[in-house]
């Protein structure tokens, strides 16, 4: 046989089986995470930016450590990245169940642990209230009284926080960020509830308001796939555990203006 002994060739035969067993597992993966070709990252915008809220550029693109982290994870499995925007956390939930996206990076709760799939987290943030400029709100003692009025962004992690920890004071749920910094700097609102990191950007936006020192409820954020795609999960967890010891989610946060900020993960 020319030379050729029949272990060699069996060798061959084994590499080459094993080589069509990774393309398969490849093809399987991408069909699970990305099966319109693209990997369609969800995003919620605000003003402010941050380790989960993203912004919308000045050229129209959108920047934040998700969109750099949906960069970075499109990459790795060679397939363009599309980012699907939404008005907050709220709405990237109610579409799970609807194929329009394929991961996200979003706070958790109980209530979405039923809807998607979360791996590893990457953030915990405090949540408080940062109160309209003139109020003589000073603590939670005296933000909680009838007939004050507190806004949060609907539907999220934070707004059923404030809910559970108000008991007097009327929490009401709203859209969008920014629809919340209006009527904060129009004094039409007493107080709004959001992350510390979130508000002392905004505080900085509207002069005379106040963020509380005291902490309400503790956020974790975490990168997130719809239910039933386990070949999905696996590789996002993968991802992000990996990314915290490369390097590639400090770099995320030193993009986006997060220099200071710890990494901080459960």
């Amino acid at each position: 046989m020319n030379g050729w002994h029949l272990p060699h060739i069996s060798g061959l035969v084994l590499v080459a089986a094993a080589m069509m067993a990774s393309f398969a597992q490849a093809d399987g993966l991408k069909d699970d995470i990305a099966p319109t070709g693209k990997l369609r990252v969800a995003i919620a915008i605000s003003p402010a930016g941050g380790a989960f809220w993203c912004t919308r550029t000045e050229a129209g693109s959108y920047a934040g450590v998700p969109v750099d982290l949906g960069r970075e994870m499109a990459a790795r499995l060679g397939v363009p990245v599309e980012y699907v925007a939404h008005q907050n956390s709220g709405q990237i939930t109610d579409a799970a169940a609807k194929s329009t996206w394929d991961v996200t990076f979003l706070p958790k709760d109980p209530e979405r642990e039923g809807r998607m799939s979360f791996g590893p987290t990457y953030e915990v943030a405090d949540a408080t209230y940062i109160v309209k400029a003139g109020s003589s709100v000073s603590d939670f003692k005296t933000l909680d009284q009838p007939g004050l009025k507190v806004a949060a962004v609907n539907n999220t992690t934070t707004m059923r926080g404030a809910i559970a920890h108000l008991k007097n004071a009327k929490v009401t749920g709203y859209q969008s960020y920014d629809e919340i910094f209006n009527l904060l700097k129009a004094g039409e609102i007493d107080a709004f509830a959001l992350s510390r990191d979130q508000l002392n950007a905004l505080a900085k936006k509207i002069p005379g308001t106040r963020v509380l020192d005291e902490t309400f409820k503790k956020t974790v954020t975490a990168v997130a796939v719809p239910l039933n795609h386990p070949l999905a999960f696996d590789f996002v967890t993968k991802f992000m555990m990996e990314a915290v010891t490369n390097g590639t989610l400090r770099g995320a946060y030193d993009n986006n203006g997060l220099k200071e900020a710890p990494i901080r993960t459960q």
